[in-house]
């Protein structure tokens, strides 16, 4: 969610910048934006260093995007209850639509949030499974039945493991 808003934000100055002069420091840097900071490569890490002179509401999307990311990572769920309240005034004041929309969900589900901290717990690994299953079932539109359908998915999600492997496809090292 996060990361969406900043990229609205990016697709926003992108959209209102004038000349080609303006658009300069903002192109390639959406893959930047979207990443971690410790996976970014040096060319990534100079245009965010550059995007900071360059558009400051971008750089602004980007700190607050770091900092939920900081808060979400503690431990200890009273520190991170007052920095996100913290968090949503900074946003409030910041005046990034789509981060003003971010904080108003994130203040409505702000118990929930707090108990991911508290328990280190959150539905990432329930959505993974739910996306792969999505993608078995539109591979399975050729099967003639429901129960060819569940087999494929029990094959690919319940870790079962071949004895002897299947083979690799002709020219696979």
């Amino acid at each position: 969610m996060t990361s969406d808003a900043v990229d609205a934000v990016r697709r926003a100055e992108v959209r209102g910048a004038t000349d080609d002069e303006a658009r300069k420091p903002l192109k390639g840097t959406r893959w930047a934006l979207l990443k971690n900071p410790w996976n970014l490569n040096a060319t990534e890490t100079r245009k965010l260093e550059d995007l900071e002179r360059a558009n400051r509401r971008i750089f602004r999307a980007n700190l607050l995007k770091e900092k939920l990311a900081e808060i979400l990572s503690r431990r200890q769920p009273g520190v991170a209850a007052s920095e996100l309240a913290r968090w949503t005034q900074w946003v409030a004041r910041s005046r990034l639509k789509s981060f003003v929309k971010l904080a108003r969900t994130i203040k409505q589900f702000s118990a929930g949030t707090i108990a991911c901290v508290r328990t280190g717990l959150s539905n990432g690994p329930s959505e993974g499974l739910k996306n792969k299953t999505r993608l078995i079932t539109r591979r399975a539109y050729g099967f003639h039945s429901a129960p060819a359908l569940f087999a494929m998915i029990f094959l690919c999600c319940g870790g079962i493991a071949l004895s002897p492997p299947l083979p690799l496809p002709t020219g696979s090292p």
